[in-house]
């Protein structure tokens, strides 16, 4: 459907998109939220798990309820995926 109405994907299924510029600006747009920030590492909520940036002299230049633009030296980007469904 998404081609067919020439509509981004990423818009279509709710993914998150992620500009970096090199390994200092990371920029990442339709996220659900902010859970952790020290100046190593920031973890977002995504619709579908999570995602953790490390590195370190973090700074958030700009934050909005889906938007952030972090600076800093970025070594790892990583997605924590949600499965685990709940236990009973």
């Amino acid at each position: 459907m998404a081609k067919k109405m020439d509509l981004p994907q990423d818009v279509m299924m709710d993914l998150p998109r992620i500009t970096m510029i090199g390994q200092i600006h990371i920029y990442i747009e339709n996220h659900r939220g902010l859970l952790t920030f020290t100046d190593k590492e920031l973890r977002l909520l995504l619709k579908q798990g999570q995602l953790l940036i490390k590195g370190n002299a973090f700074v958030i230049k700009t934050i909005l309820p889906e938007e952030i633009l972090l600076q800093g030296k970025i070594d790892q980007v990583i997605y924590i995926n949600d499965n685990s469904g709940g236990t009973k």
